[in-house]
């Protein structure tokens, strides 16, 4: 028993006035055929040497157990049910009106209904995938309030940013799940730390890096390094692009966290030049792994775009590979660089 507070009034127990202590006790009951163990709070007459469970305290020991049965079961706890619905900043009323579950099912769920197996998943969605809950959103517009409405979309736009890094991370990785030939991911498994890191070091060395040079020297790079030591640095995949060799899904790897850039137009196109990012260290990059990406920026870092693409289309590599279609690493014993 753990004593949470005394106050002196009159004890419903002995009927005396004195000091009731307010406890909490560790429970074990059975509920739906499973034991749960959970804290109850109780008031505590010392005179007669038992416990009183107020009104308020029968739904907060309810709720309790409830809760002890969610946890051990897997189910989203109460409180969490809570901490869902106020990332968003939504009202009980509203979110199932959202979820077009019945005006009351989240209040019950919050105060003492068990959810089903169905809509918790419904929840857990909803707390990983901001962008499933924005398309929800939308789907209720009409049905809550224009002005419920945008302090919805808004929170859960600001919640969509702080995902963003990883929804592109499943987005790269969902590319690179059919690709199992080592000959084409240079016998390594894909590291995306290690593909921004790769990308922060060529900058922190090279000025005036481009998007284009940038993609050469990353090819460059793994290609040397699985020439010297029969593995890639990154696990990307390379197609064989007319302007030479590209990473499967960079479209989505220059847009990762760590990957800084200035958007530089030139005329009526726009350009990307990319610089260290200012927390940048070394981390993931072994000793030979800096040691190629060293021999690489060497040998072509003050190589214009032009001049890195044309050396790129001599290349064996290039120029036994068709048009789109992917780089096999099995070349890189012809590569020009040593």
């Amino acid at each position: 028993m753990n004593i949470l507070k005394s106050e002196k009034k009159l004890c419903l127990i002995c009927m005396e006035e004195h000091d009731v202590d307010t406890v909490e006790v560790v429970e074990t009951e059975v509920f739906k055929d499973e034991e749960v163990t959970f804290t109850a709070v109780y008031e505590y007459c010392s005179n007669a040497d038992e416990y009183l469970e107020t009104e308020e305290m029968i739904k907060i020991n309810s709720l309790a157990m409830k809760d002890a049965y969610r946890e051990k079961v897997g189910l989203l706890t109460s409180g969490e049910i809570i901490d869902i619905r106020e990332k968003y900043g939504v009202s009980q009323k509203d979110f199932s009106e959202i979820l077009e579950w019945g005006r009351a099912t989240i209040t019950r769920y919050e105060n003492h209904q068990i959810q089903d197996r169905a809509h918790d998943d419904v929840l857990r969605k909803i707390d990983y995938d901001p962008k499933w809950f924005l398309e929800m959103l939308e789907r209720a517009k009409g049905r809550i309030s224009e002005k419920a409405f945008d302090k919805y979309y808004h929170e859960a736009s600001e919640q969509f940013k702080k995902k963003r890094n990883q929804y592109l991370i499943d987005s790269i990785q969902a590319i690179y799940a059919d690709f199992e030939d080592e000959d084409l991911t240079g016998k390594a498994k894909l590291s995306l730390s290690k593909v921004v890191e790769m990308i922060n070091y060529i900058a922190s060395k090279v000025p005036s890096l481009h998007k284009v040079k940038l993609m050469k020297m990353l090819w460059y790079s793994d290609n040397l390094h699985y020439k010297r030591n029969g593995v890639s640095i990154s696990g990307l995949v390379y197609s064989a692009l007319p302007m030479g060799a590209v990473p499967e899904g960079y479209e989505q790897i220059v847009l990762l966290d760590g990957v800084k850039y200035d958007i530089v137009w030139y005329g009526e196109n726009v350009g990307y030049r990319f610089m260290p990012a200012p927390e940048f260290e070394v981390k993931e990059l072994d000793e030979s792994e800096i040691e190629a990406l060293d021999a690489v920026i060497l040998h072509l870092g003050n190589l214009s775009t032009d001049e890195i693409v044309h050396k790129m289309h001599r290349e064996e590599a290039y120029k036994c590979t068709d048009s789109n279609c992917f780089i096999p690493f099995s070349y890189a014993v012809k590569l020009t660089l040593n």
